[in-house]
């Protein structure tokens, strides 16, 4: 049976994931094992929840009791529910709850490159990207348009970000996804040459001239592709468009340069998705 307990002290400890600890200091890459992250809305926990993640505690205005966030409560358990006013919630995140209801989870242990690509014949790489709302709209996409799987680089942003799930509507709790690297020496190389180990050809999605048409029928019908998309304004870097199997270019009209990386993600794992 869930713990209501009414909020009196700000200064509460217990509130610390909620209202003072920042996003990194919530990961805790030190101690990956005591690390948490904070879900948000009804619809993302839930499917945190599907997905196995493991409730910490939660936090939600009064009348979300009986209304959205019973059902919540009702999964989660014995876990403590922080309660108060929307007004008082609001001093003590520093911002309105849009949604009304955050989740404390426990982070998962990611699993290996190696573990992740087996049996996957589509996975997609982030390399750097530091928007997590772009983050968030990638993994949307790669649920829905059949990627089996995200790595991310050393220098791309927190996929677990409380916006990224957010904005991701809690497929980034479906995706599975994990790390290719720790250190930043570890991408491109050798992080390419791993990719290729498993039996994967290298997309590199980049606006260059001699490039592969997206269209192309030999590449979709590759057997594995590791489609590689860059950060937000720069792109992928040249090391890693150099050291890629190929080249792709979404062709753009009316004099438009590119597209938004999350919005080119989508164009990417349509057209090149498995057949």
């Amino acid at each position: 049976m869930a713990d209501i307990v009414e909020i009196a002290d700000f200064s509460d400890p217990r509130l610390d994931a909620y209202a003072r600890l920042t996003e990194a200091q919530l990961r805790n890459r030190l101690e990956p094992q005591l690390g948490i992250f904070i879900a948000e809305s009804p619809k993302v926990i839930h499917r945190a929840l599907d997905a196995g993640y493991e409730p910490v505690s939660l936090l939600m205005e009064r009348k979300h009791l009986t209304g959205q966030g019973a059902p919540i409560i009702d999964r989660c358990g014995d876990v403590p529910v922080y309660t108060a006013d929307d007004h008082l919630l609001a001093q003590l995140t520093g911002y309105p709850l849009t949604r009304g209801v955050l989740c404390a989870m426990r982070r998962p242990t990611l699993p290996t490159v190696e573990a992740l690509c087996a049996g996957a014949r589509r996975i997609a790489v982030l390399e750097d990207i530091v928007d997590h709302t772009n983050v968030g709209a990638i993994f949307r996409s790669a649920a829905a348009l059949g990627m089996d799987g995200v790595l991310v680089t050393p220098g791309c942003c927190d996929p677990l970000y409380r916006r990224s799930a957010r904005v991701s509507m809690g497929t980034v709790f479906q995706v599975p996804w994990t790390r290719i690297g720790e250190r930043y020496d570890q991408w491109p190389q050798p992080g390419l040459n791993r990719l290729r180990s498993l039996g994967f050809q290298t997309v590199a999605m980049a606006l260059r001239d001699n490039t592969v048409d997206i269209d192309d029928p030999g590449l979709a019908g590759q057997e594995k592709l590791a489609i590689i998309l860059g950060t937000e304004g720069d792109g992928l870097s040249l090391r890693t468009i150099a050291q890629c199997d190929h080249t792709v270019k979404i062709p753009m009209a009316r004099g438009v340069d590119s597209l938004n990386v999350a919005a080119a993600s989508a164009v990417a794992f349509w057209a090149l998705r498995a057949r």
